[in-house]
């Protein structure tokens, strides 16, 4: 059966001053999931925003027939459970998070799963995916880094396709149904390479938000993990 793509355009590289609009925008151009790039100036370099923007934009991700579009959180925060509660409270529907940012990561799982969360774990470019052989029949969600988190607008890193392969396998040898997310560099031209390597869902900033038709590059994006 063929896989059910799902394109996640990160509001990281969407203009601040008109996030209602953004998104709106973004998902009558076709956007499955909004992706939200939860940074503390702590874990990474760099600070984003927090539940009250995730609150905020809430009645605004949904479809033209008043379809709810769900709101991925990727936390790059340390410590986890806290922030995860609050992002919960806000609104978020899948709320994931670093393993290495987490004292007790199964805690952290359950924790998120009790508020009503799907929960996913986030894996940067050279960490392992060991502590799945303890948790994936506990998760919802994989991500994989393709760049060094904290800011956007990096190119892909290409060993991260081996990793993909790695993570589909482990995802296929679970039984469960699993989203196997990518975020950083992810464009037209490598989006169906990703897709090929075990990718069923990809985070896209710049390369939708830079550009100014939202529905052409969505589509161009679509096209391609068609062929």
């Amino acid at each position: 059966m063929s896989p059910t793509y799902r394109i996640a355009p990160s509001i990281l590289s969407a203009d601040f001053a008109r996030l209602g609009d953004e998104v709106s925008q973004v998902i009558a151009s076709g956007a499955d999931w909004i992706h939200f790039d939860v940074m503390d100036n702590h874990y990474v370099p760099n600070l984003t925003f927090g539940p009250m923007i995730c609150e905020a934009l809430k009645p605004h991700a949904k479809t033209a027939d008043g379809q709810a579009v769900p709101i991925d959180v990727h936390l790059m925060v340390q410590p986890v459970d806290e922030l995860a509660s609050a992002f919960a409270r806000a609104g978020a529907d899948y709320i994931s998070f670093h393993p290495d940012a987490s004292t007790h990561v199964h805690r952290s799982i359950q924790n998120i799963r009790a508020q009503g969360c799907k929960p996913g774990l986030v894996f940067n470019p050279a960490a392992t995916l060991d502590v799945l052989d303890w948790v994936i029949d506990d998760i919802d969600l994989i991500l994989l880094m393709s760049v060094n988190p904290g800011f956007g607008g990096q190119s892909f890193i290409d060993g991260t396709l081996r990793k993909v392969e790695a993570a589909r396998k482990r995802i296929e040898a679970s039984g469960r149904d699993i989203r196997l997310e990518v975020d950083g560099g992810i464009k037209e031209s490598n989006i169906r390479a990703v897709a090929d390597a075990g990718a069923d869902t990809f985070v896209a900033g710049s390369a939708i938000f830079g550009k100014p038709d939202y529905k052409g590059v969505i589509d161009a994006m679509r096209s391609a993990l068609a062929r």
